[in-house]
């Protein structure tokens, strides 16, 4: 279409010429146009393009540069032609007005008399409309705007628009208008229901909760199973004033005032007081830890967390112990006891949380407290000193004048052996003579109930079972490191009991009574007793033990036993090294996911449901803090042998 010899023939101002030579380009108005070289029709150019289309035979072109220079300069001719210099040369003509009519003044019409004669209305005639004019435009008038051959269509507009905000932005803009207003409708009430939800989801405690360990107790007929609807017997021995309350014989509990504005105790710091440590009872291996609170020393709030770290625990597991204190804390009975049949009637509860136990306060209170002391949490430390106070003063006013703690209901020697765990600890931790009188006839109290063979059951002087006989050794390791009085012939008949439950001729396994099968919770509960009474880190009974229970029976979440992984990892615990590492490696985070993370649940543990009879029985306070100790076993007391790391052999 190039013509180099073009010359221009229509100025500004000129409209198309007939039949114009190809290549001839021309203004039309503000609009530039040339022929088409087919069909000859005018075509009209986008010189922002430097395109040309015919819209008679669809051809389309593209200009030379001598046309964009020709088009260029008509544009130039047409703005200086309408410049206002232009226009102000060009002679105006006056319009003529035409000429108002002169108002006459008409004389007032005569009064014409009435008539009654009525004149027959006729409707006025209709008005032609008037016909539309169309007046062509002044060319003197300047036209504002740019000429429409350099005006982008619609999709430089948009390639223009994609450039300068992004083609995401505007792919959204466009979606948004699009939308139709039913759908924008349910959107803003969704949104509106979401933020009306969130308002009734709250925080379990405004700041943040230490972490806390607890323990648990069931007893049985039967190996592991609790004896529910057994009434304790009456005590065979020191009868008078059994059924006397505590009351009479406690001293006046402290005032919450002082007791929460007293200064804190160092857990390891004792007074000059205390009667020096006696020999151990069985010396050994873990001789050098038969007596002293010194052992309590990792529950220090200002340690605990970074030898947790140490010894093979993790952010999500003392997150785990946090929550699982909340959740205990919230459970709590106004008159300071906890319940494993009545958790869900306390508080904002009203039932949101299931799978109750049997009955026993005693029980369940010192349940709920064994995880509060493993954490350091005590009556003078703590974000839950009052609830660890109306606990402790709960079980002092309900014991009666012989020590007898039991109470009704399940609570047995089980109950029994719990409560003065928890006496001799929280006086162990605080040196607290208000704490010292009412431990010290606990212990006594299990120092007679013993059977003359060694064991304990489930009443006072019954022949025993290693269920039982674990708690009450327990407690009376507790009464060692608080300095109580116990007579040294009690852990010989226990030893004694212990030989006649041994499976094997190592003592690696045990039974439930004597000559009863070996199984996995009786063998650790067991094991458990003969660390802390005498037998080295060394001995074959207790790596023959060991391994038995990591080679065939690593705990499983389908058949969970919270009893058994209990008392193992405490086991485990003390060998420390690859013993540890093992078993902590698997136990850890099985029980940190098994733990309930939301609703009112939030913080427990829930009972499996083809989990031994005895951890279904117990229900949720009971798996719950049995849990919780064994996330706590790093600090709640320090390994026996030495206290070496993880990973040592």
């Amino acid at each position: 279409m190039s013509n180099p010899n073009l010359k221009p023939q229509h100025d500004a101002t000129q409209g198309a010429a007939e039949n114009p030579p190809p290549g001839q380009i021309w203004l039309n108005g503000d609009i530039l146009a040339c022929s088409c070289p087919e069909c000859s029709s005018p075509m009209s150019i986008r010189l922002w393009l430097m395109v040309a289309d015919c819209w008679v035979c669809g051809v389309g072109i593209e200009l030379t540069e001598e046309q964009e220079l020709e088009a260029r300069r008509l544009l130039e001719a047409q703005e200086s032609a309408t410049s206002p210099a232009k226009l102000a040369e060009r002679p105006t003509v006056a319009k003529k007005e035409p000429a108002k009519p002169a108002l006459k003044k008409e004389p007032a019409p005569a009064r014409k008399p009435r008539r009654r004669v009525t004149e027959k209305r006729t409707a006025p005639a209709k008005k032609k409309p008037k016909s539309l004019v169309f007046r062509r435009r002044d060319p003197s008038v300047r036209r504002t705007g740019i000429p429409a051959a350099l005006k982008p269509g619609r999709v430089m507009r948009r390639l223009t628009k994609v450039r300068t905000e992004g083609e995401v932005r505007l792919w959204f803009r466009d979606m948004f208008r699009n939308l139709p207003a039913w759908l924008i409708s349910a959107l803003v009430n969704l949104l509106i229901l979401l933020l009306l939800a969130m308002l009734f989801i709250h925080p379990f405690e405004d700041g943040p909760r230490e972490l806390i360990l607890s323990t648990v107790v069931s007893p049985r007929d039967t190996p592991g199973e609790l004896n529910i609807g057994e009434e304790p017997a009456p005590v065979e021995f020191d009868t008078t004033g059994a059924d006397q309350p505590a009351e009479a014989i406690v001293p006046e509990p402290l005032p919450p005032v002082d007791v929460f504005n007293k200064p804190p105790l160092d857990p390891g710091e004792l007074p000059g007081d205390i009667p020096t440590p006696q020999p151990p009872i069985n010396p050994g291996a873990g001789g050098e830890s038969g007596r002293g609170s010194h052992h309590l020393q990792g529950r220090s709030p200002t340690s605990r967390a970074q030898k947790a770290l140490n010894e093979g625990g993790t952010i999500a597991s003392e997150a785990a112990v946090a929550r699982g204190l909340i959740w205990l804390a919230r459970h709590q009975n106004p008159n300071g006891s906890w319940s494993l049949h009545g958790f869900a009637d306390v508080g904002d509860c009203k039932d949101q949380c299931d799978h109750t136990g049997g009955r026993s306060d005693t029980a369940g209170t010192a349940l709920a407290l064994l995880p509060f002391l493993g954490a350091g949490q005590t009556h003078y430390h703590g974000q839950y000193r009052e609830e660890v106070h109306r606990g402790l003063e709960w079980i002092i006013r309900n014991q009666k004048r012989g020590g007898d703690l039991r109470g009704p209901g399940i609570g047995n020697m089980y109950a029994h052996a719990q409560c003065a765990i928890v006496l001799c600890e929280a006086y162990a931790l605080t040196r607290d003579e208000w704490l010292r009188e009412p431990a010290q006839r606990a212990i006594d109290f299990i120092v007679k109930a013993q059977h003359s063979r060694g064991g304990w059951r489930y009443t006072p002087g019954s022949p025993g079972d290693t269920s039982v006989v674990g708690w009450q050794l327990m407690a009376l390791r507790s009464a060692e490191m608080a300095y109580l009085d116990v007579p040294e012939g009690v852990f010989e008949r226990a030893n004694s009991f212990l030989n006649d439950v041994q499976f094997d001729q190592y003592g690696g396994a045990y039974g439930y009574t004597p000559g009863s099968r070996a199984t996995p919770a009786m063998t650790a509960e067991a094991l458990l007793c003969r660390q802390y009474y005498g037998w080295p880190r060394d001995h074959a009974g207790l790596r023959i033990g060991c391994k038995w229970l990591l080679e065939s029976h690593l705990p499983r979440k389908q058949a969970f036993n919270v009893y058994y992984v209990y008392y193992a990892t405490q086991v485990m615990h003390h060998m420390q090294g690859d013993y540890f590492r093992e078993w902590n490696n698997t136990v850890r985070d099985m029980l940190v996911d098994m733990q309930e993370t939301r609703g009112h649940q939030a913080g427990s543990w829930t009972p499996v449901a083809n989990a031994h009879s005895r951890d279904r029985s117990g229900g949720r306070l009971y798996w719950t803090s049995m849990a919780i100790c064994s996330l706590e076993v790093y600090y709640r007391h320090l390994p026996l042998y030495g206290g070496g790391a993880v990973g040592e052999q």
